[in-house]
């Protein structure tokens, strides 16, 4: 039977440099490592080649790293075994050459080295400062808990002329049908199809004039005067409105404790970086071709801007409870504002609330 690479498993793996580097009762290794490989006895091996033994622990780590990539795949143990095989086989011949004893190849090795111990540092200090209990439900409180908002349920008819919104209030005062109006007349395309139902939201999705009006409304009652945003004049129903009960803690754990451990690694490597004398050799600035040069009016002026990500914590039935933001401040060359930021500015309240 014609024997061939798995292309899965040969790239990327690094579970494979523990335990087939190994003879019997014997270690073999670059004499600059640290410490010496683990010595695998025959009791603890799944095959041996050249007089090196695979280690049974390594077959199962690689079997259940591919089991997680391969997403419920079978990949056959045989196949798993002859991967190991021709590995230590290509390790054995590239050694024989003795091409880790090339510059490049020793500098590859060295960050492999490098990555692995980062790992095992963080995992080391997960281990050492676990995620308690205390620390979770403070977390729990202050994110999720104590957000007892209101959600609004709400429908909006969107145009582009006070005029015209002024118009379709009158019709509504006339006893017309909020929801067909809005299928007739309202711009934003996508309720345009569903009488500009907006579903539930909270008045913070919603764009500051927007949120307002919805806010001030009596349920079942429309906006008697049009209301103005960036997106045009809106008239708007103001359906029904709910107290938004925060999940329990338990089903919101599972997603405050990665967000912890990351809180405790971070400020774990501030302190190292407070504690270690670093000084930066060259420039990092990008070099940019010259441009030719601009009106003082359009010159492009250096500005920092705020990028905010937000990382948000789910309930089991998928549904956000809470938000986690970072800040970071981005200094940057920021040319006056074109025709495309302006189209993009003119999207409908219902994409805004995305």
């Amino acid at each position: 039977m014609k024997k061939s690479f798995i292309p899965l498993l040969i790239v990327g793996s690094a579970l494979v440099a523990t335990g087939c580097d190994q003879k019997a009762g014997t270690t073999t290794g670059s004499a600059s490592a640290p410490a010496a490989a683990p010595v695998v006895n025959k009791a603890d091996a799944i095959a041996v080649v050249n007089g090196k033994y695979i280690a049974k622990a390594t077959f199962d780590n690689l079997e259940k790293e591919i089991a997680e990539r391969a997403q419920g795949q079978t990949i056959p143990k045989e196949k798993l075994l002859e991967e190991l095989i021709q590995r230590e086989l290509l390790v054995q011949d590239a050694e024989q050459k003795q091409l880790d004893k090339s510059t490049e190849v020793a500098g590859r090795l060295e960050e492999a080295r490098k990555s692995i111990l980062t790992q095992a540092e963080i995992q080391n200090f997960m281990k050492a400062n676990p995620v308690t209990d205390a620390e979770i439900k403070a977390e729990y409180d202050s994110k999720v808990g104590g957000t007892n908002t209101t959600e609004y349920k709400a429908r909006h008819i969107l145009v582009k002329t006070e005029a015209e919104a002024k118009k379709l209030i009158a019709e509504l005062d006339k006893g017309a049908d909020f929801a067909k109006l809005a299928n007739k007349n309202s711009l934003d395309g996508k309720e345009a199809q569903n009488g500009g139902d907006l579903g539930w939201f909270v008045a913070s999705q919603m764009v500051e004039p927007f949120s307002k009006a919805v806010v001030a409304l009596e349920k079942g009652k429309y906006t008697a005067t049009p209301v103005q945003t960036q997106f045009g004049w809106h008239v708007i129903l103001r359906e029904d409105s709910r107290a938004q009960t925060p999940p329990p803690l338990e089903a919101v754990k599972e997603q405050l404790t990665p967000m912890l451990q990351r809180k405790k690694v971070q400020d774990m490597l501030e302190t190292l970086r407070k504690q270690a004398k670093v000084e930066i050799l060259m420039p990092l600035k990008d070099e940019k071709p010259a441009e030719a040069p601009k009106p003082a009016a359009d010159a492009a002026k250096p500005v920092t801007e705020e990028v905010v990500v937000e990382e948000e914590v789910k309930d089991k039935d998928g549904k956000t409870v809470a938000k986690e933001v970072v800040v970071e401040e981005i200094t940057e060359e920021k040319a006056p504002a074109t025709e495309e930021k302006k189209a993009a500015d003119s999207k409908p309240a219902a994409e805004k609330k995305k």
